[in-house]
C-alpha cells in the first residue's frame, strides 16, 4: 500500500474510533435496537402499497407524510415522484453525503399485493426485500439522527426515488444527478450511498452495465387454413431467438457478461396467423465492448430470421426487400433502455471509510458488481457505492419475496457510521 493510502488508512481508523466512542453515538445504536419493531411495521405497511413501473405516487405521498413525521428539513417530491428530506449540517458548505433507497417494484399495475409476518418474524410479500426492506432502513436512520441529533458536518440528504426497476431504467436517480439539476444535487453531493436489498456484508463497487431492446417481427396476417404457408412472425421470432441463444458468453477476470429473453408476446387466437410478436432482450456486461458485440448480434439474429421468411415471386430466400410483400415479414428492434458501467477506484475515500467501518464491526466484507442506482453516480466519476439493509431474503421480483429481519442491526449501525463518518461528523 502506498504511503498515502495507509496515511489516509490509518486516519480513518482514528476517527472511526473516536467517533464510534461517542454517547449520542451509542444512544443512537440503541435507539435502533429498541425500534426494531417500528421498522419492521412501516416495511410492511410501505409493501402493501402498489408501486408499478411508472405508477409510484402512492408511494410517493407515504414517503413524504413519513419523511415530515420524522423532522426532516426541506421535505419535497420532485417532478418524476422521487422524496428528499434533508438533515442539516453543522458546517454550512460542506459536501453534502445522499443516502437512498428506491420505491419503485417491478410487479405490474394489478399483482396481488398480500403481505403477511409468519409465527417465526420473517415477512412475505412482492417487494417486501426489495427494495421495502431498504426503504425501511433509509427511515430507521433517519429517525436515529434526528431523535439522538447527531451532528455532522455536511447535510445528509435522503432520497426515496423512483423508476428504478426494469424498464424504469434508473429514471428517478437519472434524473437526481442530470445536467439540469446540476447545481442543485451534482455540484452538492460528495457521496451518495444506496441501499438496496438485504444483508450487511457487501460493498457494491463496480457498477454492470447494461442494454434493453424490444425486437418485434410485423407480417399480413391471416386465418389458420385459408392462409396456411403465410408467414408467421412467431415462428420467426422464435427461430431468431433460439439461434440468439447460441451466442457465446467471453468471460475472463475483468469480464462477465449476460443476455436475457424476459418476456415474449404475440398473436390473437389459436386459428390466426398473427400479424406480430415481440420479446424483450436484457443483455448485461461489465466490458461495453463485449455488451455491444452481444447486441450485434441479436441484431443479426433477427434480420437472417426475417430473410430466410422473405419468399416471394420471382426473389430468392433470403434475398432482402425494401417493403412488406406478399409473404413477407418486416423487423423491428427498439432499444429500451441502457444502464452506464463503471468502476470505483480501489482508494477512493467512499470505499476506504466502508472498509474501515467493516473492520471495526468485524464483518468480512465483499466487493461486488451489481446494477443498482448507484450505476448513474459512478459512470459520473463520482464516489457512491451500494450496501444492504440487513436481515436475509429471497425470492426477488417474484410473488413469493420474503424478508426475516433477524441481524438487521449491525447492517443499520453499519450505514449510520459510513454516514456520518462521510459527512464528517
Amino acid at each position: 500500500m502506498p504511503k498515502t493510502k495507509e496515511i489516509q488508512a490509518v486516519s480513518n481508523k482514528q476517527r472511526l474510533a473516536e467517533l464510534a466512542s461517542r454517547r449520542e453515538v451509542h444512544a443512537a445504536f440503541s435507539w435502533l435496537r429498541a425500534h426494531e419493531r417500528e421498522i419492521t411495521e412501516s416495511q410492511m405497511e410501505l409493501a402493501r402499497i402498489p408501486a408499478p413501473p411508472f405508477g409510484e405516487q402512492a408511494r410517493t405521498a407515504w414517503m413524504l407524510k413519513k419523511f415530515r413525521e420524522l423532522g426532516l428539513k426541506d421535505v419535497h417530491a420532485d417532478e418524476l415522484g422521487s422524496v428528499f428530506g434533508t438533515a442539516p449540517c453543522t458546517e454550512p458548505g460542506a459536501p453534502a453525503v445522499a443516502i437512498s433507497a428506491h420505491i419503485d417494484t417491478v410487479f405490474p399495475a394489478g399483482t396481488p399485493v398480500e403481505v403477511r409476518k409468519d409465527k417465526d418474524g420473517k415477512l412475505h410479500g412482492p417487494s417486501v426485500s426489495d427494495n421495502c426492506s431498504g426503504v425501511a432502513a433509509l427511515l430507521a436512520i433517519a429517525s436515529a439522527i434526528v431523535n439522538c441529533e447527531l451532528e455532522h458536518e455536511g447535510d445528509i440528504v435522503f432520497i426515496g426515488d423512483v423508476g428504478e426497476e426494469g424498464e424504469g431504467d434508473l429514471r428517478g436517480m437519472r434524473h437526481i444527478f442530470s445536467a439540469e439539476n446540476k447545481k442543485k444535487w451534482r455540484d452538492r453531493i460528495g457521496y451518495t450511498v444506496v441501499i438496496d436489498g438485504n444483508g450487511h456484508d457487501t460493498i457494491v463497487n463496480q457498477a454492470l452495465g447494461s442494454k434493453r431492446f424490444e425486437v418485434t417481427v410485423h407480417g399480413k396476417g391471416g386465418h389458420s387454413w385459408a392462409d396456411f404457408g403465410a408467414a408467421n412472425p412467431i415462428v420467426v421470432l422464435a427461430r431468431a431467438l433460439a439461434e440468439f441463444y447460441k451466442t457465446p458468453i467471453y468471460d475472463g477476470p475483468d469480464s462477465k457478461s449476460s443476455y436475457n429473453v424476459g418476456v415474449i408476446s404475440g398473436g390473437t387466437s389459436v386459428n390466426s396467423i398473427p400479424q406480430s410478436a415481440s420479446a424483450r432482450v436484457d443483455v448485461r456486461s461489465t466490458a461495453p465492448a463485449e455488451m455491444e458485440r452481444i447486441a450485434d448480434q441479436l441484431r443479426q439474429c433477427m434480420v437472417r430470421a426475417g430473410m430466410d421468411e422473405m419468399v416471394v415471386p420471382g426473389r430468392q430466400r433470403g434475398q432482402a426487400i425494401s417493403e412488406m410483400e406478399p409473404g413477407s415479414v418486416r423487423v423491428e428492434i427498439k432499444q429500451i433502455g441502457e444502464r452506464p458501467a463503471g468502476k470505483l477506484k480501489d482508494d477512493c475515500q467512499i470505499l476506504q471509510v466502508a472498509r474501515a467501518v467493516d473492520a471495526h464491526l468485524g464483518i468480512a466484507s465483499q466487493m461486488r458488481l451489481a446494477s443498482t442506482d448507484a450505476n448513474i453516480p459512478i459512470s459520473l466519476g463520482m464516489e457512491a457505492i451500494t450496501l444492504g439493509s440487513g436481515g436475509s431474503g429471497g425470492g426477488a421480483h417474484t410473488l413469493q419475496e420474503w424478508f426475516d429481519p433477524e441481524g438487521r442491526e449491525i447492517a443499520l449501525k453499519r450505514i449510520l457510521l459510513v454516514l456520518l463518518m462521510l459527512a464528517g461528523e
